[in-house]
């Protein structure tokens, strides 16, 4: 039987059309924003809008041996969710509800298309928020985080998705609905199978519900400095030195975000010098940023405290002494991403390695950005040593210079002991460096899982393999 019969036979639903055919939702299911198109086109996207649904597209897809590729909001960074030819994709972005907040156990349960900002805009007002905080919280969903493990740029602080993922609904492959993990804040009942769906991207299960951790909103206001230095050593030294301040006592800062020479001359290009000098100082545009953000009771001092440390490495810096100048300091790191796009097309890309390495990862990033005759401006989340490196080009299609120095830059990351992705997600775009990371053993382990949860190999087949 055809696909798209056999699915809008078992999912007619008189509220509305949901099996799409019409080319251009095909196509947007094609890519998602790093830029990558899959080949050919989906047979069909199922905009699902309730368990059920979910469930009979599965089944349907099962018993027709049809690959079925899961998507939420299309904001990956790593094609991970791009519909291939033939395939179905199975998007959960109208399951957007907020089913409960509990106030005395600090959770919520959601449904996988609820976007970050709606679901703290929510919790807000009971005085919480949903940790995790990844760059495109206006726009991207908590399915999509649960799929790739997102993190953000509280991450140094508060950790990344997993730590905030206390259970999760799952649809199998074969269409059984699953429940995994606890609404405790403790459990330990067999296997941690919640946590072995955080960062699985679609290749173990669809997510249709989660139930996730919240945290208090800390008191009082932020106290957030900006330090301009003058090389990226300096400035990885500094970020290392106020996050192990902690061990010494000192508080732990919430937010570390390093932008490079080359960024940080885009960011200048885009804003213009009289916002630059107002913000970083005068004369400052050509050095590297570091923003250092406290949150809690005793932020302001913990800020006063951390600032000699920042002078210590040659940091000319700066506390911000309103709420309007702490929003332009962020104002530096927010704009980084419009900055790029403002240059011409921007492949995003997502390394880590540990934090006492960041520096040389930098140094790697500026060889690779020389060796390929490509700029790679480079921000991070210097508090965990996740880089994002930017490569930017002209044209609608990525040149293979670019792909080649992405290449560099996935080896150079393993070299220095660290990954392939922090928080992107291996997707597409990385999977051919996945056995350089894991080892033989280990990816033969890791396809052994995936047959178990879906032994015909029908979910999202091609990626993170």
């Amino acid at each position: 039987m055809d696909i798209v019969v056999a699915l809008r036979s078992a999912l007619d639903d008189p509220d509305g059309v949901v099996v799409r055919t019409d080319v251009p939702v095909l196509d947007a299911a094609r890519t998602d924003q790093s830029g990558w198109v899959a080949d050919g086109a989906p047979a069909a996207v199922v905009e699902a809008r309730t368990v059920a649904h979910v469930q009979e597209t599965l089944r349907t897809c099962s018993a027709l041996g049809v690959p079925v590729v899961p998507r939420g909001a299309g904001t990956g960074l790593a094609g991970g969710a791009n519909g291939t030819d033939g395939s179905v994709v199975l998007s959960v972005a109208r399951m957007d509800r907020i089913l409960e907040v509990s106030v005395a156990d600090e959770l919520a349960v959601v449904e996988p298309g609820v976007l970050n900002a709606t679901l703290n805009e929510t919790v807000a007002r009971h005085g919480l928020r949903f940790a995790p905080d990844p760059a495109s919280a206006a726009i991207s969903s908590i399915g999509g985080n649960i799929a790739t493990n997102a993190g953000g740029l509280r991450c140094v602080k508060y950790g990344v998705t997993r730590e905030a993922v206390l259970g999760l609904d799952v649809v199998l492959a074969d269409g059984r609905l699953v429940s995994t993990g606890h609404r405790t804040v403790k459990g330990v009942t067999g296997l941690d199978l919640t946590a072995l769906m955080v960062g699985s991207e679609g290749t173990l299960g669809v997510i249709v519900g989660a139930t996730v951790r919240l945290v208090p909103v800390p008191p009082g206001e932020p106290a957030t400095l900006g330090a301009v230095f003058r090389t990226v050593h300096h400035a990885a030294a500094a970020a290392a030195a106020v996050v192990t301040a902690a061990t010494e006592g000192a508080p732990r800062p919430s937010t570390v975000e390093l932008l490079d020479e080359a960024a940080l001359a885009g960011i200048a290009d885009h804003l213009g010098p009289a916002v630059m000098a107002e913000t970083v100082g005068s004369g400052q545009e050509g050095g590297v940023f570091l923003l250092v953000e406290y949150d809690g009771p005793g932020a302001t001092e913990a800020a006063l405290g951390a600032a000699p440390r920042l002078q210590a490495e040659g940091g000319t810096v700066r506390l911000a002494g309103s709420a309007a100048e702490r929003d332009r300091l962020l104002t530096i790191r927010r704009s980084f991403h419009a900055a790029m796009t403002a240059r011409g097309r921007v492949l995003i890309e997502d390394v880590a390695v540990p934090r006492s390495r960041l520096a040389e990862m930098f140094d790697r990033v500026a060889a690779i950005s020389r060796d390929h005759g490509v700029a790679i401006p480079t921000v991070a989340h210097a508090g965990d040593g996740n880089l994002h490196p930017n490569f930017v080009f002209d044209g609608d299609v990525v040149p293979q210079r670019v792909w080649d120095a992405a290449d560099a830059l996935f080896r150079a990351a393993i070299e220095l002991g660290g990954t392939l992705t922090g928080e992107h997600g291996v997707g597409v775009l990385k999977r051919h460096h996945l056995g350089d990371e894991l080892g033989d053993d280990v990816l033969g382990l890791q396809r052994g899982i995936r047959r178990v949860f879906d032994p015909q190999g029908i979910l999202n087949p091609g990626k993170v393999d």
